[in-house]
């Protein structure tokens, strides 16, 4: 079992060769655990669960370290290098990076550690997401029976599903705690609000506040459901994704009000544990912001075969929540004319509307930053910058609340961002390679442009661009699991071998679109991506076959330097017979 330590003759000798980086390398001994993600759910191992001395004594010596080196941490007067306004995934993955950069590291939370994702967002929904894809694939008699399975009957717990969901989100709250105490990171509780230049103060509602210093500020404070005007939310009827995660009830008719991530999640939660869906979407399509393609082929897989229908084009302009013995009344308005269209009664309405930053209370005015509608201004390096566009100095927002990019893990790699600049090395973060998935069944993943972004690009700057793509049927894994209903389309640069998107439904595509995120990251081209070699068979040929596919004009005649064995090629021609129509 792996343990984490640092010495001070490693330390020593880091100093010696000079760079943040290399001090942290060679403080590790090879095979040693570095973070990354969410970075807590190792810590529940118990070797890696340091003492606070060890971890005192490890901070210690980075700070040495950095000092002597000439980086930031060396203190300068302040409280803390670095205070972090929120402890959510964002907070978090900053607080962790900035100890390991030997930063005196606090983080302020006036909730519950992990914040949305954690609590009330990605992880809980995952537990219920898992239950839903086991229902399917139970119910789906015709997909038993082709394995060679036979399934008499299938029910659920709902209270268990619920406790399923509650208790993961409290086993990884406690991980991420434990990981930054174990770290050095001081916890402090209450909410956080910036008094001055370099002052926060925080405390608890009716307990006395405390003010502290620190040299640099992070505000992370993440993001709340947007629930439109006229929409009256009660916790029970009517609710957001916040109430549907403890899953009290199981309505047989729900109305979903949005069709984006949060909607489609849950619709694929509902339908496998029984209940009817009406979608409600403002816009002329269902899932807006997914590749147009993308999103047709999925209408046609996850609503079209399943007990949903839609209304697009209209505005749940009120909703009014069951009582009384009388339905939930949801008053349906035309998009842009504003008449009245219908009125819909259903057992239950979830709001699924997107979400709005979380940024009143924190004192900005004392620093002359306003607000975008509720998001706070950030320059490219997360800086952020006051009404007048001047950059505030000392002082970052990352994650929902500047509203760059609203997902977990973008904050997280935000806050590492900010942390590397405060270390004394420049980085820019490429939120075009920062990936994105939906977990329904099958899912949804996809980084970079869509095609129609990608070919208005192209349009303003002059260059072509090339589309191509794959099915999950010539996948030999995929065929195997029974699950070929799937597509992977990559948007590429020929004259170059850029990837400028890449979009995929199917089978485990939240796990598949992470090579193509880290080659956008790294500025791999097509032409390199063509020669890598992928394991048979897996389902990671789906982008073997679609980096195959394409013809960069640099090199588009190269051959591999060994030919391709003969299995094989015979196992290739096996799988286009198996995925030909006849």
């Amino acid at each position: 079992m792996h343990s984490i330590s640092i010495s001070a003759s490693a330390s020593a000798s880091a100093i010696a060769s000079g760079g943040a980086r290399s001090k942290a390398a060679a403080g590790r001994r090879p095979g040693e655990i570095r973070f990354c993600g969410l970075r807590g759910d190792a810590l529940a191992c118990a070797s890696l669960r340091a003492s606070h001395a060890a971890a005192a004594t490890r901070r210690a010596v980075l700070r040495a370290a950095a000092s002597a080196n000439g980086a930031a941490g060396s203190g300068d007067g302040f409280d803390y290098d670095l205070v972090i306004i929120g402890a959510g995934v964002g907070g978090h993955g900053a607080a962790l990076h900035a100890v390991e950069e030997g930063l005196k590291t606090a983080i302020i939370e006036g909730d519950v550690v992990g914040g949305t994702c954690v609590n009330r967002g990605c992880v809980p929904s995952k537990a219920l997401l898992a239950v839903s894809g086991r229902m399917r694939e139970l119910h789906d008699e015709h997909h038993m029976k082709s394995l060679g399975l036979q399934v008499s009957s299938t029910g659920y717990d709902r209270q268990a599903v619920a406790d399923h969901a509650n208790n993961l989100a409290s086993k990884i709250r406690s991980n991420l705690t434990n990981s930054m105490k174990a770290m050095g990171v001081d916890i402090l509780t209450g909410f956080g609000k910036i008094v001055g230049k370099q002052k926060v103060r925080y405390g608890k509602v009716g307990f006395p506040e405390k003010e502290i210093t620190a040299k640099n500020i992070i505000i992370a404070t993440g993001s709340v459901p947007f629930v439109p005007k006229g929409i009256e939310i009660d916790g029970k009827t009517v609710f957001t994704s916040d109430h549907a995660l403890k899953l009290e009830s199981v309505p047989d008719w729900i109305a979903i009000v949005g069709s984006g991530y949060i909607g489609l999640e849950f619709s694929d939660v509902y339908t496998a544990l029984g209940s009817e869906v009406t979608f409600v979407e403002a816009l002329d399509q269902l899932m807006p912001g997914f590749d147009p393609e993308i999103a047709k082929l999925a209408q046609r897989v996850l609503i079209n075969t399943r007990k949903i229908d839609y209304h697009t084009g209209v505005f749940a302009s009120k909703i009014t929540p069951a009582k009384d013995g009388k339905p939930v009344l949801i008053e349906l308005i035309d998009a842009k004319t504003k008449e009245h269209k219908e009125t819909l009664e259903v057992d239950a309405a979830l709001i699924a509307t997107g979400r709005a930053p979380f940024t009143s209370g924190l004192g900005l005015e004392n620093i002359n930053v306003v607000t975008q509608r509720g998001f706070i201004p950030v320059d490219e390096r997360m800086q952020v910058t006051d009404a007048d566009g001047n950059v505030v100095p000392n002082l970052f927002c990352i994650g929902d609340a500047n509203g760059k990019l609203m997902l977990a893990h973008a904050a997280s790699a935000q806050g590492i961002s900010v942390v590397e600049q405060i270390s004394g090395r420049d980085h820019i973060l490429n939120h075009l390679s920062i990936p994105a998935a939906c977990f329904t069944h099958p899912e949804i993943s996809m980084v970079g442009l869509t095609e129609p972004q990608a070919r208005e690009k192209a349009d303003n700057e002059g260059f072509e661009v090339s589309v191509v793509k794959t099915s999950f049927k010539a996948n030999t894994k995929a065929l195997a699991e029974n699950e070929g209903d799937g597509i992977a389309k990559m948007i590429y640069r020929p004259d170059t071998g850029e990837i400028l998107g890449v979009h995929i439904l199917g089978l485990h595509a939240a796990d598949l679109i992470h090579e193509a995120s880290n080659a956008i990251a790294l500025g791999t081209r097509l032409q390199e991506l063509k020669l890598a070699v992928h394991a048979h068979p897996t389902l990671s040929e789906v982008l073997d076959e679609l980096f195959k596919a394409a013809k960069p004009k640099d090199g588009q005649e190269r051959e591999p330097n060994h030919p391709p064995q003969p299995l094989l090629k015979v196992l290739s021609f096996i799988t286009s017979l198996l995925s030909s129509p006849q």
